[in-house]
């Protein structure tokens, strides 16, 4: 009897000592899966198959959530009247970027089909006159907060994307937006220092991911006061962040990951020996050369909020690429993202309209960060 309560109790002890995370954790299987991985290419077809999936729906009122704030019935009107230039897609930030889409794709592929109906329809949808009805929008007594900060986010990636295109289209389209853009920076300066406490969650409040894409514009258009107010901002939030919960990701409807978009956050902002420092406390378990996290799985793609889960795993890729980009030590987290990228990518050109009208902006985002 007491042999046998021995045996069981060296069992135990060795069982606890098992690692219990299996998102951490590869076998040699998994890992000669995941280094076999091939990154996809953005060639012709498949710039052409994902320039199909916001022109369906860009020019497409109807269905419409608004996520407006009511002063009275004065303000009761159609989609295109309030927003001119991004009333289709859904939802006006859907919109915002299914034109960031379309400019990412033609400014990467001259030879794209359709390339010059794709201007037209940019330079219609994109016109002053547009871009002055949605700056009202926004100046509107109840709707300042509008869309803050993930759709003032990407309205900045779709100014960036402009800036950075040399192209005549792209200057008149820039010059266009720039009113709107304006706006956003202003209310972004505004509104960071009365942050007191960053929001970290997987959808679209989330404070890191906003601030990613805020900071990418300023570096491009050399904006030294909007660099500052997030660099400040950010530091305060995050510096001093440790051992981010990762076991705790995915939530059911997540379409970013908390702890990868604050790690590639301070990536942009951090000279590379403190950022090596700053990530080892705050996601230790990326140095393991056996890292491995499970790829989000969409049970019903006919669900609105369960097919945010593609979302996020491009969001997964397009940062773990940013956290290793430079440091050869975690050169491993790059077939991890490749899967990831991988998984969900064919599964989006088929897929019903929940995903199809803002998913193909997330595969083109993070197919363009292994550029």
């Amino acid at each position: 009897m007491i042999l046998r309560f021995s045996i069981l109790f060296l069992l135990l002890i060795i069982s606890c000592k098992e690692p219990n995370n299996k998102q951490n954790v590869l076998s040699v299987h998994d890992e000669v899966q995941i280094s076999n991985q091939e990154l996809p290419k953005l060639d012709s077809e498949q710039a052409n198959k994902l320039a199909a999936l916001p022109l369906h729906c860009i020019n497409v009122e109807y269905p419409n959530k608004l996520s407006q704030t009511l002063g009275s019935a004065e303000d009761l009107k159609n989609p295109e009247t309030l927003h001119p230039a991004f009333y289709g897609c859904f939802d006006w930030h859907s919109a915002v970027h299914g034109h960031w889409s379309l400019v990412s794709l033609l400014k990467a592929n001259a030879n794209i089909k359709n390339h010059n109906d794709l201007l037209d329809r940019l330079l219609k949808n994109l016109s002053k006159a547009n871009i002055q009805g949605e700056v009202n929008y926004f100046s509107g007594e109840h709707n300042r907060s509008f869309e803050r900060t993930y759709g003032w986010a990407w309205l900045l990636k779709l100014a960036e994307e402009l800036h950075t295109w040399d192209h005549d289209v792209a200057r008149e389209l820039e010059e266009n937006l720039q009113p709107l853009t304006n706006l956003i920076i202003e209310k972004y300066i505004a509104y960071l220092p009365k942050l007191n406490y960053p929001t970290r969650v997987g959808t679209h409040g989330n404070t890191a991911f906003g601030m990613s894409f805020a900071y990418d514009y300023a570096v491009a258009v050399n904006n030294e006061a909007f660099k500052r107010a997030i660099e400040t901002r950010a530091k305060y939030f995050f510096l001093n962040d440790k051992n981010c919960p990762m076991s705790w990701e995915p939530g059911g409807s997540d379409f970013l990951s908390p702890c990868l978009e604050e790690a590639a956050l301070m990536k942009r902002l951090l000279p590379l020996e403190e950022y090596k420092t700053w990530l080892g406390v705050f996601l230790p378990q990326l140095k393991n050369k056996n890292f491995s996290l499970e790829t989000g799985k969409v049970s019903d793609r006919n669900d609105g909020h369960l097919v945010h889960l593609d979302g996020l795993n491009f969001s997964r890729a397009w940062s773990l690429n940013k956290i290793s980009e430079g440091l050869p030590e975690y050169v491993h987290l790059k077939p991890v993202a490749v899967q990831h990228l991988n998984y969900s990518l064919p599964s989006i050109f088929d897929d019903s309209y929940e995903g199809g009208h803002w998913l193909g902006s997330f595969a083109i985002y993070a197919l363009n960060s292994f550029q």
